[in-house]
């Protein structure tokens, strides 16, 4: 099995890039957005909860989708990424 590695800064510039079309067609969700902001900067669930003065534990919780995150702790996540917390449109 191949060893991860942390990616380039082109790579995290191209997972931006990515993430930001997905949010912009609204197929952007949690807590499956929260995973791939915290892949696509390249860092595990611990240098994740350290940046956001969270514990791993709590990191696990809100990919996993059993956390109730507040209002503040989503702003961090997305300022991380570049971006901001809103209401999209519901798909019809």
């Amino acid at each position: 099995m191949a060893r991860w590695k942390k990616p380039t800064k082109e790579e995290v510039l191209e997972n931006r890039r990515m993430l930001a079309e997905r949010a912009q067609t609204g197929d952007l969700r949690l807590p499956e957005a929260v995973v791939e902001i915290r892949r696509g900067l390249g860092l595990t669930q611990n240098e994740f909860a350290k940046i956001l003065s969270l514990t791993r534990r709590q990191v696990a919780e809100i990919e996993a989708g059993s956390a109730n995150p507040t209002l503040e702790t989503l702003v961090k996540i997305g300022r991380l990424f570049g971006f901001a917390v809103g209401f999209v449109p519901k798909a019809q």
